[in-house]
């Protein structure tokens, strides 16, 4: 696999739980790699890491009831399992690699700040970040793909996964709480505004702000109406991953490819896969 001309790049997947973030991350990782690129995959949280068990715990509600955790706590504990990572994430993208993340910053600014009253949101947020990308210096994202999916078609998904080591119940305490997220919908929606995120509507049914004429995108990037008439869908009213699959190709096509410049001869292939 060939590495990236100087720094590598970082794209992160988010969406509510249940979007399918996993499924289109190991989609687009085969992709790049199909083209010659070298990538990393990381998914959070990493529940055997230290702060990982933490989260376990928590959203198996050993800790207390969703309402009975202050978000700065919970925070905290996924913030730190990204510190934890840190090492790992900055050998990828020094090395020149693609670094593809199953959850990132976003997730836990929106799930947390969903629980902190509106008025407080702002404030939260700047704390956040000054926690994440200040105080403990991690890598912020070239790109960030938000899965649009509608609350109750996640919510159904999540309940036909198959049971998880980190929780004995079928919906941990984040995912059983449709007000919750709701309210994480709603926050992604204001997190999506920012430059380097791109959103993609999930659903045949509605639209995305933004694009240059095309039936669901942003920035030019993703449904065409020709895909739409394919209705290529699965139950529930979700595009089929693979139309979703080519959407998410399309942005990163535009925002990160288009930009790159490939690394010498000497340098292609010295790193395969995972650094």
């Amino acid at each position: 696999m060939a590495n990236i001309a100087g720094c590598g790049k970082l794209i992160a997947l988010e969406g509510i739980d249940g979007s399918g973030k996993r499924t289109q991350l190991d989609l687009l990782a085969g992709a790049l790699e199909a083209r010659g690129f070298s990538t990393f995959r990381i998914s959070f949280p990493r529940y055997e890491s230290f702060y990982g068990k933490l989260i376990g715990q928590y959203l198996n509600g050993e800790f207390g009831a969703l309402g009975a955790v202050d978000p700065h706590l919970s925070a905290l504990l996924y913030a730190g399992d990204r510190l934890e990572a840190k090492p790992e994430i900055e050998a990828a993208l020094s090395a020149g690699t693609i670094v593809l993340a199953d959850r990132y910053f976003g997730s836990n600014m929106a799930h947390q700040s969903a629980r902190v009253a509106p008025e407080k949101r702002e404030e939260f947020f700047a704390w956040l970040k000054h926690l994440e990308y200040g105080l403990y210096g991690l890598s912020a994202e070239d790109l960030v793909i938000y899965l649009r999916v509608p609350v109750a078609e996640a919510h159904r998904l999540v309940g036909l996964k198959a049971e998880r080591a980190y929780t004995s119940l079928k919906h941990d305490i984040q995912e059983a709480d449709i007000k919750h997220l709701e309210q994480t919908a709603i926050i992604y929606e204001r997190l999506a505004t920012d430059a380097n995120w791109t959103r993609i509507d999930c659903s045949s049914a509605a639209t995305v702000d933004g694009g240059l004429g095309e039936r669901i995108g942003h920035d030019g990037a993703v449904f065409t109406a020709e895909d739409i008439e394919k209705k290529e869908k699965s139950p529930g009213g979700l595009l089929a991953p693979e139309e979703i699959h080519r959407a998410v190709l399309r942005v990163v096509e535009m925002r990160i490819l288009s930009q790159l410049s490939p690394a010498p001869a000497e340098d292609a292939g010295r790193r395969k896969g995972t650094p």
